[in-house]
């Protein structure tokens, strides 16, 4: 199995660490005292933001076993600046509450960036599946 150097491990904590503390600080407070019920899209929002700042919380113990929620964090991060922010910005000059998402989304840099790529190539392209069927 390829090995992650500490100098890795530390880059992924300190990933887990900005998106937890960043989380924490601004969706959890209204998670806690949020003083109207949510509408529907609001409800979800929060909610999947409060659990994923939580995952990442546990991530900064497990940074590897933690990889899968920072590879969704890229994933829709990425998945948005080409289905969303690309065609509007080739349709003309964004919105500001376009423009505002294109700067918090594009903080994904950090994620290639500190991702053990070896690692992941390794543990969910060549390793081999779990059994689909009983022994």
């Amino acid at each position: 199995m390829h090995q992650v150097s500490l100098l890795r491990l530390y880059m992924l904590r300190t990933v887990y660490l900005i998106i937890a503390v960043g989380l924490g600080l601004v969706i959890w407070p209204g998670v806690i005292h949020h003083t109207q019920p949510w509408g529907l899209m609001q409800g979800f929002v929060n909610c999947m933001l409060a659990a994923f700042g939580l995952l990442c919380a546990l991530g900064i113990r497990y940074p590897l076993q933690m990889l899968p929620v920072l590879l969704w964090e890229l994933s829709w991060k990425v998945l948005w600046l080409v289905v969303v922010a690309l065609p509007a910005w080739q349709a003309g000059p964004l919105d500001q509450a376009m423009l505002e998402n294109l700067i918090e989304i594009a903080v994904v840099v950090i994620i290639p960036i500190a991702m053990p790529w070896g690692y992941v190539f390794n543990k969910y392209l060549k390793q081999p599946g779990d059994r689909w069927v009983g022994a």
